[in-house]
């Protein structure tokens, strides 16, 4: 095997290496227009980001869902688990999806390559490596209040919060398996199941807290223990198409090979973990500021909001980001560098576009958001302030998930989480310190700064990319499937 490019009898049962390498002629002007190239590259990016949106959205909507019942419960309960999910969380949420995205990078060039078998090692690998680094984050769970009240939250919404963590460690334990498991499956373009697995954990979750809140009425912890229940629920899913045939080619069982290399595999997701626990948490720090600022209460709640909604339509952009660095990952793996380059322009149009569409939603919709979690008629009322910053977040943020997933289809993560570290807490957070004192809204003055940051990181993250020597990506991408297939045999 090793980096040699399959051939036509080994392509017939590799679709999407057939497509992207056949279909290199497609760059030639005189062949085909750029519009129809611009709709088959669509095609392919839509077949793997639309299960992967989808995906995103049921499981991240388990917890909207929930916020939304303990909202009608109570304003503290609402508080609590905002801040349970939308801070503690979300740092590991942020970190071990990071972290499972090597896997886009390594299976994504072995199914370019033709290399299936390596699949399953490298996923039997990353739970290895993730559930080990999920284990050493669970102090953030136990510990949960004495933090919360360190960085200024309410003594009251801390301690509430403190016991919601504890009952949502199952949920954070699932990451691992959870994430790694998408992961493996959409590389291989078994997206499907995917979508199918989160919507019915969806399903079960929305009627799970129907009956714990209102009819059993547990209150704040029976919301707790239904996310733990609906998202291992979906992992079981996942886990059981994989182990018993659904994935014959590249699952062929338990492998000591997945204990080779772990050092390796380790800094590869570590700098892929800081890149995204480092974007995933940049404006959930504005719920901790809010901390400081008068009526405190009501900007938690009002940011919460925002900030959920905002987490909400971000599924989209990482959707995006999956997807172009599973194309990406493929085109390079088969020695496709046009192909890889195309796939990361096409990729960006249309994260634009779907982005400019939810800006338009939130701007028409802007009265009515807070509805959904709320009652509260001064929250609703700091919500509405609030949104054309929320709309303008949004379309800011649709282009630099795209450029992240170029870096992780190429294994450039560790140069991403820099530029993340520079640009959000070396120029967004001290701007949105600085204008927060200088504006007399405090907390639009903190957000507008901190979209600075974002427009930094963007614009770096473009230089670089257009500046990619594609060509020089194939040659690695070979070198590194080739050097593990070398490892394991």
């Amino acid at each position: 095997m090793g980096n040699k490019i399959p051939n036509e009898s080994e392509q017939q049962n590799h679709p999407l290496i057939q497509s992207t390498q056949s279909s290199q002629p497609q760059f030639q002007p005189n062949t085909i227009s750029l519009f129809q190239q611009t709709c088959s590259e669509s095609n392919k990016l839509w077949h793997i980001a639309a299960p992967s949106i989808f995906s995103r959205l049921t499981m991240f909507s388990i917890t909207v869902v929930s916020q939304s019942f303990a909202g009608h419960l109570n304003d503290l309960d609402l508080a609590a688990i905002s801040i349970a999910c939308t801070l503690l969380i979300s740092i590991t949420f942020g970190f071990l999806l990071g972290m499972a995205s090597a896997l886009e990078t390594l299976c994504g060039q072995a199914y370019g390559a033709g290399q299936n078998h390596m699949l399953g090692v490298y996923l039997q690998r990353s739970w290895v490596v993730l559930f080990l680094s999920s284990i050493l984050l669970l102090p953030m769970f136990v510990f949960a209040t004495p933090m919360l009240k360190f960085i200024g939250q309410p003594v009251e919404v801390a301690e509430q919060a403190g016991l919601v963590a504890i009952w949502l460690i199952p949920f954070h334990l699932s990451f691992p398996f959870q994430f790694t498991l998408q992961r493996f499956l959409q590389c291989q373009l078994k997206t499907a199941i995917i979508a199918l697995v989160s919507g019915g954990a969806l399903v079960i979750h929305v009627i799970l807290s129907w009956v714990f809140v209102y009819k059993m009425r547990i209150g704040i912890v029976g919301i707790a223990l239904t996310i733990d229940f609906s998202w291992w629920v979906s992992v079981l899913g996942m886990l059981c198409y994989t182990l018993f045939g659904g994935c014959s080619d590249s699952w062929t069982g338990f492998s000591v090979e997945a204990f080779v290399g772990l050092w390796e595999f380790f800094k590869l997701s570590l700098a892929s973990g800081v890149m995204l626990a480092l974007e995933n948490f940049y404006y959930r720090l504005l719920l901790i500021m809010s901390g400081y600022m008068y009526n405190s209460d009501v900007a938690i709640d009002a940011l919460s909001v925002c900030v959920t909604v905002y987490g909400w339509e971000s599924m989209i952009p990482l959707g995006f980001l999956a997807a172009t660095g599973v194309r990406v990952a493929n085109e390079l793996g088969a020695g496709n560098a046009k192909g890889a380059k195309f796939a990361t322009m096409v990729s960006v149009v249309n994260t634009v576009l779907v982005g400019f569409i939810f800006w338009l939603i939130i701007v028409a919709f802007n009265e009515k958001l807070a509805l959904i979690f709320t009652s509260s008629l001064s929250v609703i009322q700091m919500v509405h302030e609030l949104s054309f910053l929320l709309a303008f977040t949004i379309l800011l943020n649709c282009i630099q998930p795209v450029l992240s997933g170029v870096a992780v289809g190429s294994g450039r993560q560790a140069v991403v989480a820099y530029i993340n570290i520079g640009s959000y807490y070396l120029v967004g957070i001290p701007f949105g310190f600085l204008l927060g004192w200088l504006l007399p809204s405090g907390i639009v003055g903190m957000w507008i700064g901190m979209m600075s940051g974002t427009v930094v990181q963007t614009l770096i993250l473009a230089i670089i990319t257009s500046r990619y020597d594609w060509e020089r990506e194939v040659r690695k991408a070979q070198i590194l499937v080739k050097d593990d297939e070398t490892s394991n045999q």
